[in-house]
């Protein structure tokens, strides 16, 4: 399927794309390229979507891979149902269902944060449905929660308030252009869009800190798939130090860590992590 620029220009949001019904739920993502499939996972976050995550990758990998990027279950403009329970069996479940709705048999998973654990958990409960992975400021074990996850649970909509949540993720500042601030305050105005992102995260205690788990490093050590693991070194949201937990704990696994780089290792070192990327996937 070629990619619509268009799509991003859509009155009704910047992330809107095409959309398929997968788990039961109107799906939306973006698809561009050909040959093998890559699909791209977002992290979390106030008004995060797949094309806030990936707007620059998309065209960056569709020159050599089918990549797809869809908007999981509760983020982005996927439809949200009250009655469904957030957990990780659910997104696991809603990306073998979005596999099956496009015909996809066999991919690799390039896995933000969020996402970077939804790749682990699928590779782990599918093994024979995922080629190789790329996980970058993915959490591994438990950790105690982050200023920028923190502020992540705390954000009330409005657009100084995104560009605070926001000033946590990247190590330079200048990456936070107001154009990107729009898009994701729009997209955190979606109903139910905060809501969903506060059953992702742990409530923060009132008092001293609160410990978060990611995937525990004895479950990762199943994984099979050839992995690769980016990790920026002033991670203020995920710690450098889950990053070193995986590449320690996965048996082929590699591990880059970037100095002066916060948790957006594909904004902040594009052209490295598309390198990268694309020589590992290859």
């Amino acid at each position: 399927m070629a990619y619509d620029q268009a799509q991003g220009e859509s009155p009704s949001g910047a992330g809107v794309g095409s959309s398929i019904e997968a788990f039961g739920l109107s799906t939306n993502y973006h698809r561009a390229g050909a040959g093998k499939t890559v699909i791209l996972l977002h992290g979390s976050g106030p008004g995060v979507s797949a094309w806030t995550n990936w707007r620059r990758v998309i065209p960056a990998l569709s020159d050599t891979f089918d990549v797809v990027a869809p908007d999981m279950a509760g983020f982005g403009y996927t439809e949200r149902k009250s009655d469904l329970t957030y957990d990780i069996k659910l997104w696991v479940k809603h990306l073998i269902g979005l596999m099956d709705a496009l015909g996809i048999e066999k991919t690799s998973l390039v896995g933000n944060s969020f996402g970077g654990s939804l790749s682990l958990a699928a590779a782990l409960r599918h093994p024979e449905r995922f080629d190789k992975i790329v996980l970058m400021g993915t959490p591994c074990d438990k950790f105690m929660m982050t200023p920028g996850l923190r502020a992540g649970w705390d954000y009330e909509p409005s657009l100084d308030n995104m560009r605070a949540v926001m000033s946590l993720f990247p190590a330079d500042l200048a990456i936070i252009t107001d154009e990107l601030v729009r898009e994701r305050y729009e997209a955190s105005l979606i109903p139910g869009a905060q809501e969903g992102l506060r059953k992702l995260l742990a409530k923060p205690a009132d008092e001293g800190e609160t410990e978060l788990s990611g995937m525990p490093e004895k479950a990762v050590a199943g994984v099979v798939q050839p992995t690769l693991i980016l990790h920026g070194r002033e991670d203020r949201v995920i710690p450098v130090e889950m990053g070193l937990k995986l590449g320690r704990a996965i048996p082929n696994a590699q591990f880059h860590m970037f100095g002066g780089c916060g948790h957006w290792v594909q904004a902040e070192r594009f052209d490295d992590f598309v390198a990268l990327a694309r020589r590992h996937l290859a």
